[in-house]
């Protein structure tokens, strides 16, 4: 999923990375196919008060507001309504826009202190109950409230964020289907070839990656390796496995990734996924005898 920043306040950038990861993920559980966009603006209590007054005269802060761009009938949410997404086609995104989501960043401090878990899964989980507004979900009534919770907490426990167990690990279908996410943010002009990377770390995070080329074509970056440097620079540094999707190959981690993995994750698990197919094999086996920092002792 696209997700159209507008950040008016001070942001941990590790939140960003996840809110993204649920995002795809959301579009994954509800078996959305095609690429959508919402645009998130991240505020504090004073701008979130303001519109909440203006657009539905509620003269207090909260913590998140929706404005859905697509009007689902009733009982019917995105995954069935490919038309009426079809409709919401973004020509210049090349995706269909879901609609807009206001969040407050105070409330995704306090609310995590009030109810004894990290900023990290309250900011999924405010972003996932917006999107599953766009999606056509809502709470007014008992049993639509009901459906949009089981929603919430499928799309949570599929990145390991769950109200139950926060560290839980994600399912390889779920792993998998974040890696195919990631690949459409890839920047691969001059080989063409796109790849998407999702990690999976021991507490539970996934950090995604894309390949990034370059004109200079030896500063191209792989998938793989975004998606590690990215989780060490958050302070990561347990490793359980990795998914990595292309189109029409199998897209095995080159030497250069390969060594990278070893480098922190030696027993590391590789799933890779291309034109319908899966594979699988510890890290171990892609590179028998690898020089590692035991190596140095």
């Amino acid at each position: 999923m696209i997700l159209l920043w507008e950040i008016d306040t001070q942001v941990d950038p590790s939140l960003l990375s996840l809110m993204q990861t649920a995002a795809d993920a959301a579009l994954h559980a509800e078996g959305v196919t095609r690429s959508c966009a919402v645009s998130v603006r991240l505020c504090e209590d004073e701008a979130i008060h303001e519109i909440n007054r203006e657009f539905r005269g509620v003269d207090r802060a909260t913590d998140v507001l929706s404005f859905p761009m697509v009007n689902y009938p009733k009982g019917i949410t995105a995954g069935r309504a490919d038309k009426l997404l079809r409709r919401a086609l973004d020509d210049e995104l090349n995706a269909c826009m879901l609609g807009d989501l206001i969040i407050s960043v105070p409330h995704i401090l306090a609310q995590a202190a009030e109810y004894g878990h990290s900023p990290q899964r309250e900011a999924a989980y405010l972003l996932v109950h917006g999107i599953c507004h766009l999606m056509g979900y809502d709470h007014m009534v008992d049993d639509e409230k009901r459906s949009m919770r089981v929603m919430e907490e499928k799309i949570l426990a599929s990145i390991g964020m769950s109200r139950e167990e926060q560290t839980g690990l994600i399912s390889d279908e779920a792993l998998l289907a974040l890696a195919v996410s990631a690949r459409e943010r890839s920047y691969s002009p001059y080989s063409g070839y796109a790849v998407g990377a999702a990690l999976l770390c021991a507490d539970g995070r996934v950090f995604q990656g894309c390949n990034i080329e370059n004109a200079s074509f030896g500063l191209t970056n792989c998938a793989e390796r975004t998606a590690m440097f990215k989780a060490i620079s958050e302070g990561a540094d347990e490793f359980v496995a990795i998914a990595i999707a292309a189109e029409k190959s199998a897209p095995w981690p080159c030497g250069a990734c390969r060594q990278v993995l070893n480098e922190f994750a030696p027993d590391i698990r590789v799933l890779v996924t291309w034109d319908g197919n899966v594979d699988e094999a510890p890290l171990s086996e892609l590179l028998p005898h690898g020089f590692g920092p035991k190596s140095l002792a």
